[in-house]
């Protein structure tokens, strides 16, 4: 198996229990921006759409109260997958009253796959704007993403 190969495994072994357990009003909540050289894939969900292996596996708490953000930074290159690249990234998210929270990304990687988790607390239709300062391994830029997700941890 080629290392492009294994590389597309594992991130589908993260992802796909995550994709097959989100509800459908959230099924749009995958994104991902274009930075030039770079894309950065980002998501909020809350962490009760986790399975209780992969939440175990990462240290993540699942809850209705707790929601968990996740990010990997690819670096374009000629083939169509791109190289996952490691960064320096701060995340701030701020609700609809001006409060903030306090998070900070840890990095996991996995093979070739790198990719950076933190868990918060929610509370039902929090709404959160998250901004993204991101700087790629050996770049002398920053990008800045931002962001919204709302939660909802009370059943329609």
């Amino acid at each position: 198996m080629t290392p492009k190969n294994t590389m597309i495994l594992k991130l589908i072994s993260f992802l796909l229990p995550l994709l097959l357990f989100i509800p459908p009003v959230q099924a749009d909540s995958t994104h991902s921006q274009d930075l030039g050289d770079y894309v950065v894939h980002y998501n909020a969900l809350p962490t009760e759409v986790l399975q209780a292996d992969i939440a175990r596996q990462y240290g993540i708490t699942r809850s209705k109260f707790r929601g968990f953000i996740t990010v990997s930074i690819i670096k374009k290159t000629a083939s169509a997958t791109g190289k996952p690249v490691k960064a320096k990234i701060s995340v701030s998210a701020r609700n609809l009253n001006d409060q903030n929270k306090m998070l900070s990304l840890r990095q996991i990687e996995e093979g070739s796959a790198i990719y950076y988790v933190d868990d918060f607390r929610v509370a039902n239709l929090e709404t959160l704007n998250f901004k993204l300062t991101i700087r790629p391994e050996n770049s002398h830029k920053n990008f800045t993403v931002n962001f919204r997700q709302q939660f909802f941890t009370n059943p329609p």
